[in-house]
Parts: C-alpha cells; sequence; structure tokens
C-alpha cells in the first residue's frame, strides 16, 4: 500500500505543478492591462481566474485539509477593485500549489478516505477534493487559454 500511496501522491503532486506551469505560460503571453482586463463583456479577466485558484486551492485544501487557517473571500476573487500586481498574483497561486503539494505528500494511506466537508462540494472524502481541485485548476485553464487567444486576435487586427 505504501507504494500505492506513493505513486498517487507524486502523480497528483505533479499535476497540480503542471497545472501551475501552464497558468504562469498563459500569463506570460499577455500584458499587465490584460491580464486584468476582461476582454468580453461577461465572464472574468485572466487575473481574476488566478485569483479565484489561489482562493479555492487555499481554501478546499488549505484550511479544510491542512488547518492552515485561511478564511475565504470568493466574491471579492472575481471583483476586488484593488487587485495585486500580476507578478504578486502569479506568486500567490505558485504558493497555493506549494501548500497543495506539501498536503499532498503529507497524506498516509488511510487519510485519502478521511471524512471531507466544505462549502459548496459534495466531495465526501479527502482524495475527491483534491482530484476537484486540479480538475477545477484545468476548467479554468481552457477559460484561460480562451483569453488569451481572444487578446492575441485583438493585438493581431489593431496591428492591420
Amino acid at each position: 500500500m505504501s507504494r500505492l500511496n506513493e505513486t498517487l501522491a507524486s502523480v497528483l503532486a505533479d499535476r497540480y505543478s503542471t497545472n501551475a506551469a501552464r497558468v504562469h505560460e498563459l500569463a506570460a503571453l499577455l500584458t499587465d492591462g490584460e491580464f486584468w482586463q476582461k476582454p468580453f463583456p461577461y465572464g472574468n479577466s485572466f487575473g481574476h481566474l488566478v485569483l479565484h485558484l489561489s482562493g479555492n486551492l487555499n481554501y478546499y485544501v488549505g484550511a479544510q485539509i491542512a488547518k492552515t487557517g485561511y478564511e475565504r473571500d470568493r466574491p471579492r476573487e472575481f471583483n476586488d477593485p484593488n487587485p495585486p500586481s500580476k507578478q504578486e498574483t502569479l506568486k500567490r497561486l505558485d504558493q497555493a500549489v506549494a501548500m497543495v503539494r506539501h498536503t499532498i505528500c503529507a497524506q498516509r494511506p488511510e487519510d485519502w478516505s478521511s471524512e471531507y466537508s466544505g462549502v459548496g462540494t459534495p466531495a465526501k472524502i479527502r482524495l475527491d477534493m483534491v482530484i476537484q481541485c486540479a480538475a477545477h485548476m484545468q476548467h479554468h485553464i481552457g477559460q484561460m487559454i480562451y483569453l488569451t487567444r481572444e487578446w492575441d486576435r485583438r493585438r493581431g487586427a489593431a496591428s492591420k
């Protein structure tokens, strides 16, 4: 069972690192202004999605599993009128991912099936929540890809 636990922890931790690297790769394509502006009248800015991912990880894994004491302000993740810099926002994501990776690697085999409870999730055990958070990141990375493509399209149209 120990080998299975090590494999599970390694695969999950690597998924979070890969997701964070993809967010950085996409963010690098945007100016600071584009990072915080919405290219459409609906939806969110890239930066607010990053704040949201950091809040999501800090709450669902940090506060609920690692017991960090994090208190989430979910509405502010999407509408902070004075958001931090692009660099600071990405740093916060990196810190959240590092915490998640540390928490994953600290789980014993029996911890994965430990009871889980968090506001807004049907997850009943820790493993389910850790997987849901990884999937949630990938969902928003899809939105980020769409946002970067739209900014690229607009830059191309403006240069013609």
